[in-house]
């Protein structure tokens, strides 16, 4: 699948989910098979969390990592209904600003509705594709994103342009879908559908390598977590004894949670 063709179909499953006329991945056969928040995380103790505006795509809590501190200008890339911007100001006050930026017109909307909702001035939310983020150069201090990246086609131009945005010295926070080792054929196109039907989840070393080679320092993994799929999902692509020595091997889906800093 070319990388346009990719990202209309992004558009086409998340507006669909921000309209509610889908709760997962896009299809009956999916949605009877798997669950699509297998990956989220409880969001309700935040501070600043807002229901409304969670969705439950995320696959970690980038704003507990994100060293974020009062006055801070924090841009949230893939920022779906808002839930992660109005926890990401409840830390920045209001001397701060959060910018939400989303590829999805429908979710940009909805966004929005919640916003007005709380009265807030200093959030605003954008719409634009990471791979081209319409902002200056050196406009942030923190960049976070929730089980986004992996959707992004060319995930090296999407960290080319989260380092240009980050003024010196500012830092990313991001959580996102990763694979270890190998998985079988079938359980990659199954596993496509725990993050939203278009997967694009790398191997984790890769990962890592892209970021580097795009200048990042004081790169850690603050949190990571294997998804945990059931043995009956497993069966359909190994006998028994296959899925034992996988299940020992390591290999798997992992949502990790990373950081790093543009010095």
């Amino acid at each position: 699948m070319n990388p346009q063709d990719l990202k209309l179909i992004v558009q086409e499953k998340y507006g669909q989910i921000a309209e509610g006329t889908k709760s997962c991945c896009g299809n009956d056969s999916c949605c009877s098979s798997v669950d699509y928040t297998v990956f989220s995380e409880d969001y309700s103790s935040q501070k600043g969390y807002n229901q409304q505006a969670d969705l439950g795509l995320g696959c970690g809590l980038p704003t507990e990592f994100a060293k974020i501190k009062e006055g801070d200008h924090v841009l949230d890339l893939g920022s779906g209904a808002g839930n992660d911007c109005f926890v990401a100001r409840s830390q920045t006050g209001e001397t701060g600003k959060v910018i939400g930026l989303d590829f999805t017109e429908a979710m940009i909307k909805k966004a929005n509705e919640n916003l007005k909702k709380t009265g807030l001035n200093n959030i605003e939310f954008i719409h634009g594709d990471i791979e081209d983020i319409p902002l200056p150069d050196d406009a942030v201090d923190v960049v976070i994103s929730n089980c986004v990246l992996n959707l992004v086609p060319n995930k090296e131009k999407a960290f080319s342009e989260i380092f240009r945005v980050l003024k010196p010295g500012g830092h990313f926070s991001i959580s996102d879908v990763v694979i270890a080792g190998e998985l079988p054929v079938g359980l990659k196109k199954d596993a496509e559908m725990y993050a939203g039907c278009v997967s694009g989840a790398i191997e984790k070393e890769r990962y890592l390598s892209i970021i580097a080679k795009q200048g990042f320092s004081e790169i850690q993994i603050q949190k990571e977590k294997e998804i945990v799929l059931s043995d009956d999902l497993l069966l359909r692509h190994m006998d028994r004894e296959r899925l034992n020595l996988y299940k020992k091997s390591g290999s798997g889906i992992y949502s990790i949670t990373l950081y790093a800093e543009k010095e």
